[in-house]
């Protein structure tokens, strides 16, 4: 009985694991993070909660502006609702390949590693909602499809119990080559 027990535990638990950026490291295109956020882009995303339902849409206008490793990203979300928020991200890149995160409203810092053309952060966020502030986990995945767009999906959780998850498609415009 025991090792049944230790067995559905042990299947319990390698289910749960989910992927690894390790696992994208083969994927194209590769995703070189101060190339794809330089510049302007546009998202547009929902929030749905952890029953599916959306709860909130949203657009986004982000400029990134880079200096070496060193990037800042400004994002600027006008919600369905039409009430507004901006996020201010410096991006730093680390010895190791790997990517800090700073912004005002995230817990000390986002870490992020790329793999191919994926990359995932992770982070806690201090949250608003109506009067109160919440501090919940991220687990953001975003994947290069194209030197254009790039697909994002966000679980957040609180002490492990799934929140919901926010779901973004990115939009950079192509860059035309003499263009002023």
């Amino acid at each position: 009985m025991r090792a049944l027990l230790m067995g559905c535990l042990a299947a319990l638990l390698l289910g749960c694991a989910g992927p690894q950026v390790s696992d994208y490291a083969r994927e194209q295109p590769s995703l070189e993070l101060s190339d794809y956020f330089n510049g302007e882009l546009q998202a547009w995303g929902m929030f749905q909660n952890r029953s599916g339902a959306v709860v909130k849409r949203f657009h986004v206008a982000m400029t990134g502006t880079w200096q070496g490793d060193v990037g800042v990203l400004d994002e600027r979300f006008t919600y369905s609702d039409g009430s507004t928020e901006r996020r201010v991200w410096t991006l730093k890149k680390q010895a190791d390949g790997s990517w800090r995160g700073t912004a005002d409203d995230v817990v000390g810092e986002a870490i992020g590693h790329v793999a191919g053309n994926a990359l995932n952060w992770r982070y806690q966020l201090r949250l608003k909602v109506d009067d109160s502030i919440y501090v919940v986990d991220f687990d953001d995945w975003m994947y290069l499809k194209d030197g254009q767009v790039m697909l994002n999906r966000a679980r957040m959780s609180k002490w492990g119990i799934d929140l919901g998850q926010v779901t973004l498609s990115f939009y950079k415009p192509a860059v035309v080559e003499g263009a002023q």
